[in-house]
């Protein structure tokens, strides 16, 4: 397999189809979606935009007055039930029942089909916010139960049952608004074959195909094996325990519209189960850890959004400055409330973004902080718990599991979730600093006590990490990957996305060493790599080490790479072969480009496997 012929690095543009569509029509797009604009005195460039491409002075004002707390959220989250799919899936698409020209399923005849789900990306004409808006159109994913929501359902996994996950694409094609109404769902950041990963040049509707699939289709069938990393590696037909997954989402993914697609609601939350996190604090197994269980085990998501003067959510499809949110939806609500028993909960946090960092305080009502315990990271169980914890820190995409024990507090006592980190208006960039008291975004009521007796638990041990081999780190490969501004957009080793050039190409079952570089202030950059978790082996701050923060020093997949900071991450890349991407998941800067394709290959001769120590200018070995 041969590597596209290497353009210049002048001549290397985005991609002409879909990123000048994006500049010629995105305007017209976002017209309905706002009534008024203002021009702003002195919106345009900072002090650190000298390479930046002229930006429009126009913003709107902020968002309207909302109603706290007169939203309720459901005391059980809804979780997406089996089903029995027609036609059956099989290995190769499906193209004549309407399946998308995919790739065939890798490893489908070995691992097979345990269990299977659907789920409808649709739109929903009544969605409210808040009571002081109106009623107004979403883009979210429909399960068993009639209607989108978003997040969409919750899908409960469990390793060793593999499973299809068919989803279809009921969208409106000649909708109103920003967006593009195509989609590609990733389910981050799981362990699958590259044409069940969502790959962004993936998308598909019954008449439009991205350019990485054969044919367009209605529905695509994503196969997710749930097996744990390193398999061949083991030849163990399960992998390693110690690799597994917990917090996953899914989100849509299209080339260029990830960041309105997933701002107008596309995305939902996936737990992943084994032995150990059973999801069953009932479970007699000796390995069983016995953390609260559905439907005390409860995700939440924090999205930031905008809404112009008349409530309605806008987005600005044209600047890469993207739109900063003044209002954030907690599960698709602005400011609701959960009402929870007195005993312990686990919160999956998660944050959607698009743009947003958040630091969360669990606080009374005299904002005095209370603690909770912190057990996992993205998607992973730290090897042991951090005790007496006050504050969770989240980049766009990074999830934390908590366990908060409200069997300390009277019934009828309040709690709120107040985030304290803040942002400089307008600016999509990074945060800015942490002040007292923030923002209240989620209430908490506890208002009854449990009708059974709580047997949950937190062990001092949770889940172990595979040791580093300093020898093996030593002798892997190292390959820089550079995240900086272009020509006013976002580029990665200098070169913006294109999804038929393949930036690296990694041999399967090698491990290397990433380094993550920002060289420049001004903003921070959520780096997501798909398909295997890292791990951090240093952080340098303009070329000091910087300690490695404790809920950091587990498995990761979203490396938060702050000003002027190089992240050196050990990863393997395992069991799959084809396509992944690596990109900031900070949305606005992923659709403006700052993203790279590398592919997982079995050919040994590939030039970029080689033993020879070098320097390339994209994805290079050094």
């Amino acid at each position: 397999m041969k590597s596209p012929t290497r353009r210049s690095q002048g001549d290397h543009a985005p991609p002409p189809g879909r990123r000048i569509f994006l500049k010629a029509t995105a305007a017209v797009l976002a017209i309905p979606a706002i009534t008024q604009s203002f021009l702003v005195e002195g919106r345009g460039r900072r002090d650190d935009d000298e390479d930046d491409d002229e930006r429009s002075n126009f913003v709107i004002p902020p968002s309207p007055p909302t109603i706290p707390w007169a939203i309720r959220l459901p005391d059980e989250i809804t979780v997406l039930q089996p089903v029995v799919l027609d036609p059956t899936p099989t290995e190769a698409a499906n193209t004549a029942a309407g399946e998308a020209g995919r790739a065939p399923h890798q490893r489908f005849s070995e691992l097979g089909v345990a269990v299977a789900c659907e789920l409808r990306a649709k739109e929903r004409p009544d969605w409210l916010f808040n009571p002081a808006y109106p009623l107004q159109r979403i883009w979210g994913y429909e399960g068993n139960v009639a209607g989108a929501t978003t997040p969409g359902p919750t899908i409960f996994a469990h390793y060793g049952q593999p499973m299809v996950l068919r989803i279809h694409n009921e969208l409106p094609q000649d909708h109103v608004g920003f967006g593009s109404p195509e989609i590609a769902t990733h389910l981050h950041n799981a362990h699958v074959g590259s044409e069940s990963d969502g790959f962004p040049g993936d998308f598909y509707s019954a008449t439009k195909a991205g350019p990485t699939l054969a044919s367009p289709g209605e529905f695509q069938d994503h196969h997710y094996g749930n097996i744990y990393a390193g398999v061949d590696e083991f030849q163990n037909a399960v992998g390693d325990p110690r690799e597994a997954l917990g917090t996953l989402f899914y989100h849509d993914h299209t080339f260029d519209f990830t960041a309105p697609n997933l701002y107008r609601g596309l995305f939902g939350f996936f737990f992943l189960f084994d032995d150990i996190d059973s999801g069953n604090e009932r479970d007699p197994s000796p390995s069983a850890l016995r953390l609260p269980s559905h439907p005390f085990d409860y995700p939440l998501s924090f999205s930031d959004k905008r809404f112009d003067p008349n409530g309605i959510l806008y987005w600005d499809q044209v600047n890469p400055e993207g739109v900063l949110g003044d209002k954030v939806c907690v599960n698709g609500y602005i400011e609701p409330v959960l009402q929870v028993a007195a005993r312990k909960y686990r919160f999956r946090l998660l944050n959607a973004g698009p743009s947003r960092f958040y630091e969360l305080y669990l606080v009374s009502p005299q904002e005095r902080e209370q603690t909770f315990t912190y057990i996992a990271n993205d998607g992973n169980l730290l090897p042991a718990p951090l005790l007496d914890q006050t504050k969770v820190r989240l980049g766009v995409a990074e999830r934390a599991d908590i366990v908060v024990d409200f069997s300390r507090y009277p019934v009828g006592t309040e709690l709120y979730l107040v985030n304290r980190l803040t942002h400089r208006p307008e600016d999509t960039r990074q945060p800015k600093d942490v002040r007292e008291p923030g923002v209240r975004v989620l209430k908490i009521i506890v208002d009854r006590f449990p009708a059974e007796q709580d047997v949950s638990q937190v062990p001092p041990v949770l889940r172990p990490l595979r040791p580093l081999d300093p020898a093996e780190i030593a002798s892997a490969p190292v390959r820089r990957w550079v995240f900086d501004r272009r020509n006013g957009l976002w580029a990665v080793n200098e070169q913006f996305f294109d999804p038929a050039f393949i930036s690296a190409r990694i041999r399967q079952g090698s491990a290397e060493v990433w380094e993550l570089v920002n060289p420049e202030d001004g903003w921070d950059h959520p780096i997501h790599i798909h398909f295997e978790e890292g791990r951090i082996l240093s952080k340098t701050v303009n070329g000091q080490n910087v300690p490695i923060p404790s809920h950091e020093q587990g498995r990761k997949d979203v490396y938060v790479l702050g000003e002027n900071m190089t992240i050196r991450v050990f990863i393997r890349f395992r069991d799959f072969l084809g396509k992944y991407p690596m990109h900031c998941h900070n949305l606005i800067h992923e659709d403006h480009a700052m993203m790279v394709r590398f592919d997982i290959e079995s050919d040994a001769s590939s030039p970029s496997m080689s033993g020879e120590s070098r320097t390339t200018t994209t994805g290079g070995l050094s």
